[in-house]
């Protein structure tokens, strides 16, 4: 066996990962950079030699694991593409959205060579996507590459309990097995239940590492958590201000809105209207439609019918006034430029009444991660549009994050016991804090931290 990362950065970027075995070629993900523009934000694609690959697996549908899908299977046309049948639903949806952000960046930010595929071409290889249920083992090998004698490496989706459809990979040869985290929760969110990982046993184990660098009180409670948003956001709205909270379109935006929706029918919170972003809309739409395919809490939660969510238009959002107590449920968790959610920021940010509240991850270079990083008082620079701000409104971090924590991964290592440990899908600090427990605790077990575009033998 070998494994190839095709990750162009030494950080969190466009997961991708090339496995061969057993004389076939697996792509496991298709993403792109979210801190680079243009082709620098593409997987190393051009490594893969004129052989391409047999199949490729989206482990689900955000755009760091399939983002440049489209690209990929130019490179590699062959290939038929592989993810749950709840990803199914998502991924035309997500590729369409992402032509459309890039066609504005185009004009926003003059970027010549976006969009780097088009609608048409979306519509066109849209016929090699197929969904699987969870649970289902795989023939995915070429047949021409296959001896009549030789049985096919299968693939198998387990549930990753990160967002809808989300999956771990597990592949499975003659001699050796493979299992691939992709992004993964153990814990139980307020709709999506955690991870199906409970009897995975594999001989590679490619793991994620987003929260490495961060630790978790002993007497962390997710409940708890939620309970301290919703004080906040009623004490915000009792002084007559405005509540932001950020969130990504698929799978942030729907347990917020879900944890929303509980507060209201418990009366902890007023009943009033929720203003979001259109793809937050659509995404919670197909939340509802398949819930009953969905392992989750509250499966006769129908968050279209329990709230209501008004979609935002940007220039309706220009002329809105603050005052009164609303509520905005925006895309864009890191507050990237030209998004409703930098654009609200912007005017939040000066004004002592007003409360953003993040409740996920945001890089330290965004305009989200400055914000979080600035002081009350404090003139910082939110973003090349926006400017320097002075900060005056209040801004709080609350854990409700999809990812699992770093201990939960190191048990799960143990769980699992594999021969080699490959870590990826992390900043250099998480990957390191891994490598160290990892060799502490599992002397035997050899872990490797491969640059971009190394090939190895696990």
């Amino acid at each position: 066996m070998f494994v190839t990362n095709l990750n162009p950065a030494d950080e969190i970027g466009a997961s991708a990962w090339l496995v061969e075995t057993e004389g076939h070629r697996l792509l496991l993900d298709a993403g792109v950079h979210p801190k680079r523009e243009g082709r620098n934000s593409l997987p190393l694609y051009a490594l893969v030699d004129h052989d391409g690959v047999d199949a490729i697996a989206i482990s689900h549908c955000h755009h760091d694991h399939v983002g440049s899908l489209p690209v990929a299977l130019r490179h590699f046309p062959a290939a038929h593409v592989m993810m749950t049948e709840l990803s199914y639903f998502l991924v035309e949806r997500v590729l369409h959205n992402s032509v459309n952000v890039m066609k504005r960046k185009r004009e926003e930010m003059g970027i010549p060579e976006y969009p780097l595929y088009h609608h048409d071409e979306l519509d066109e290889i849209a016929p090699l996507f197929q969904g699987f249920r969870f649970g289902r083992e795989i023939e995915w090998a070429a047949p021409h590459r296959s001896r009549a004698s030789q049985r096919s490496p299968t693939l198998e989706f387990r549930d990753a309990g990160h967002a809808l459809g989300s999956a771990g990979v597990m592949v499975r040869g003659a001699r050796e097995t493979l299992f691939y985290t992709g992004d993964v929760s153990f814990r139980d969110q307020t709709l999506l239940r955690g991870a199906c990982f409970e009897d995975v046993q594999a001989d590679v184990l490619i793991m994620e590492t987003t929260r490495g660098n961060r630790s978790v009180r002993p007497d962390f409670n997710r409940e708890a958590e939620a309970q301290r948003l919703a004080a906040a956001i009623q004490a915000a709205l009792k002084r007559k201000g405005s509540v932001l909270i950020p969130t990504f379109a698929l799978g942030r935006t729907q347990e917020i809105l879900a944890q929303l929706a509980l507060l209201m029918q418990a009366g902890s919170l007023r009943r009033q209207p929720i203003y979001i972003g259109g793809l937050g809309r659509v995404f919670t739409e197909i939340y509802d439609l398949q819930a009953h395919r969905t392992r989750r809490n509250h499966s006769n939660l129908n968050l279209t019918e329990a709230l209501n969510l008004v979609v935002l238009d940007r220039k309706e959002m220009d002329r809105m006034k603050l005052t009164g107590g609303r509520l905005f449920v925006l895309t864009a968790g890191m507050m990237s430029e030209n998004t409703p959610a930098h654009d609200l920021a912007a005017r939040f940010v000066g004004d002592e009444r007003q409360a953003i509240f993040f409740v996920g991850y945001a890089d330290p270079e965004t305009p989200g991660g400055r914000l979080k990083a600035a002081r009350p008082g404090e003139k910082f620079l939110f973003s090349t549009a926006a400017g320097e701000l002075e900060r005056r409104c209040e801004v709080r971090d609350f854990d409700l994050t999809a990812h699992a924590n770093r201990d939960e991964l190191l048990d799960f290592v143990g769980e699992v016991s594999p021969r080699v440990v490959v870590l990826g899908h992390g900043e250099p600090d998480s990957r390191q804090w891994f490598e160290a427990q990892i060799r502490m605790r599992h002397p035997r077990i050899k872990v490797i931290q491969p640059r971009p575009g190394e090939r190895f033998e696990p």
